[in-house]
Formats: structure tokens, C-alpha cells, sequence
């Protein structure tokens, strides 16, 4: 049974429908491999993997051997998929990665060595992704590595790569000369491996044009609303919806504080109303004073953020408890939600808690 004053998170999976559709049109033939990390970034692996693998999707990312068996238990065996674990390779984690049936990225030459070993004992071919760094300096093998695996056939006996990949740190930023320089790098790991399909565009990459889209492209954060440039892109829309009622109504007199402390003080006569959710439901504390609510058909400033509790700004407009505020969704939108407290789109997706009532709209 729900409860009154509980939060509703609606997740909308034909709206992820329409944004890997839009994501496909703007890849322009290059293979869309979405990224599922964290849990499909909060949305939840099962329902979301199952709806791209109906919308054509057959090959996935994820950043954890566990969220790769979770995603392959959700598919399930009807749902035949190419599952990489970006995490990369470790001896330990052959036999479930192998059971499971997931591809692991190799990210250093004592990878390389260890995967190759572990295919030799297993008596047959694994295969794999080799992530090369361009330029993020995060995770990968340097050209240097990339090199000497080219040029010596023998160090991947006994692995099968099926992608060659790298991934772009200023794909946000189009105008930023260190896209060309990745983009450079990356044009020379992919002549040591030509037979490999490649892979350098995520979902801001996506957008920077036919240069950088290669064979495959792995879009996240765009598959569930998160704008290209960090900031709302018309071409996709917000696929996760929370919204929280009223609790409460108030008159708030000037120079009177509200919430905890007094960084929030009334600057003239307010009328302001409780909301059943806080940073315990996913809302950014650090939102408040320049995140927006929307209620009534207008923004509504975001004034406070508690553990439970939200306050938003509402004007004259007539409102009853019980009415339901949204807080994240096509009117209150996640990359401006996002800017006003100082973050990305991603950590507001993965933030959302699972107290929220979850609602499922298209699902199989």
C-alpha cells in the first residue's frame, strides 16, 4: 500500500524509447551500445535493459562484474547480448565472467597477460575489449602498451577482440582542443588493430559529429534525458519523473528564517509550502536557493532541502496539501536541477533513493 506522504519516482521507458531512437538517428549508422552502469544510473538495470534490447540494443556497458550478472540475469536467456564489464580483468574474476558470459575491457599489459593465461587454461578463445587511454588519463593502456600489442601478435593469443575502445574527457566542451588531440591518438591505436571495430564517442560524443562516432557509440547519461552540453537538449527527453506532495502550507513573515540555521531568511512576506521529500529521496541539498520545483504550470523556487523535507516558494498561487510537486522531470529538468547545485546530470540520477514509490510506464 502506498503512503500518503511518500515520493513517486515514474520512470518512463517509452520516453527511453524516443531518446535511443533520437541517439540512433544522430549516430547515423554507427551501432548505439548503451551504458548501464550503477544500475542503469539509478533507473533500475532490468526494466531498462529489456526495453533498449526490444528498441534493437545488443551490445552494453557496464562498470561492474556484479551490475554485468545482474544484467544478464534480467535480460535472461531469451535476450542474447554483448555485456562488457569496463571495469577491466582480473584472474579471480575469469570464471564468473566467463559463466556469465561478459567481455572484459583490458586495461593494462598485466591484464593482457592474465586474460591470456586464463583463456589457455580454459581451452578456448575470451574475448575482450582493449581500452586504450587517449588522453584522460584514467583508465586504459597507454599508446606505448597499445603499441606493443600490435606489433606482437603472440601477446593476445587466445583472446578474441571484439571492440577497441577509448573514452573522450571534454566531449561537453566541443570547442575544447583536447577532443582533436584524443581524437588523433585514438586514429593510431586503431591502425594496430584494424580488423577491431572502435569505439571513442559516449554520450556527449555522440554529438560531436561523424569524426568521432566510429563503429560503435556508448551512450549513458543521454539515454535518460542528460543534454549533450550539460545543460536541457530538445532532441531527448527526461525519462525520470519525482514528484512528492504537499505536506503543508505556511505564511512566512519578513525576517524570519526558514529550516535549519538562517542562510535562509525571508526578504519579504513568503508563502511557501512543505514538500514530502528531501536528500533522502535524491534531491541535492546543495539545490537549494537556485534549483526550481514546478508546480501549477510555473517554476517554484527551491528555497530548502532536508532529509525528508523540501520548501518551495509558492507564490500566490492556490494550492491544497495532497497536490503533488514535481521536482525532477520534463518541467523541472535534470541538467538545470543539476547546474543549480554544482553537479552533473549523472549524480543526480544515481542519487535518486529507492523510497521513492517506483512506477514503471511502458514496460514488458
Amino acid at each position: 500500500m502506498s503512503e500518503a506522504a511518500a515520493a513517486r519516482l515514474t520512470i518512463d521507458l517509452d520516453t527511453l524509447a524516443h531518446n535511443h531512437a533520437a541517439l540512433k538517428r544522430e549516430a547515423a549508422g554507427a551501432e548505439v551500445a548503451p551504458v548501464l552502469k550503477a544500475d542503469a544510473y539509478g533507473l533500475g538495470i532490468g526494466p531498462v535493459g529489456r526495453r533498449l534490447w526490444a528498441e534493437g540494443a545488443r551490445r552494453f556497458f557496464v562498470a561492474r562484474l556484479s551490475e554485468g550478472e545482474a544484467l544478464r540475469s534480467q535480460l535472461g536467456a531469451g535476450r542474447p547480448a554483448d555485456i562488457c564489464i569496463l571495469d577491466g580483468f582480473t584472474t579471480s574474476a575469469g570464471p564468473r565472467l566467463a559463466e556469465a558470459g561478459l567481455t572484459p575491457a583490458l586495461l593494462s599489459l598485466p591484464q593482457v597477460s592474465a586474460a591470456c593465461a586464463f583463456a589457455a587454461q580454459s581451452g578456448r578463445p575470451l574475448p575482450v575489449v582493449v581500452h586504450v587511454d587517449t588522453g584522460m588519463n584514467r583508465q586504459g593502456l597507454s599508446l606505448d602498451d597499445a603499441r606493443a600489442l600490435g606489433l606482437a601478435a603472440d601477446r593476445l593469443r587466445g583472446l578474441d577482440v571484439t571492440l577497441l575502445m577509448s573514452h573522450l574527457g571534454s566531449a561537453s566542451s566541443p570547442d575544447s582542443p583536447r577532443n582533436a588531440r584524443q581524437l588523433e591518438r585514438f586514429h593510431e591505436a586503431r591502425a594496430l588493430f584494424p580488423e577491431a571495430p572502435a569505439s571513442l564517442a559516449a554520450s556527449a560524443g555522440v554529438f560531436l559529429g561523424p569524426d568521432y562516432r566510429f563503429d560503435v557509440v556508448r551512450p549513458g547519461v543521454s539515454l535518460f534525458g542528460g543534454g549533450p552540453l550539460e545543460r536541457p537538449d530538445e532532441r531527448l527527453k527526461a525519462v525520470a519523473t519525482l514528484t512528492a506532495p504537499i505536506l503543508g502550507i505556511r505564511a512566512v513573515s519578513p525576517g524570519e528564517a526558514i529550516g535549519y540555521g538562517e542562510t535562509v531568511t525571508a526578504q519579504a512576506p513568503l508563502r511557501v509550502a512543505t514538500v514530502a521529500a528531501g536528500y533522502a529521496d535524491g534531491i541535492v541539498r546543495a539545490a537549494k536557493g537556485g534549483g526550481r520545483a514546478w508546480f501549477a504550470g510555473a517554476p517554484r523556487r527551491l528555497l530548502v532541502v532536508n532529509m525528508d523535507l523540501c520548501v518551495i516558494d509558492l507564490g500566490d498561487t492556490p494550492a491544497t496539501v495532497g497536490e503533488p510537486v514535481e521536482l525532477l522531470g520534463a518541467n523541472a529538468l535534470l541538467d538545470e536541477l543539476a547546474a543549480a547545485a554544482g553537479t552533473v546530470a549523472h549524480e543526480i540520477l544515481v542519487r535518486l533513493s529507492p523510497r521513492a514509490e517506483r512506477v514503471y510506464l511502458g514496460g514488458d
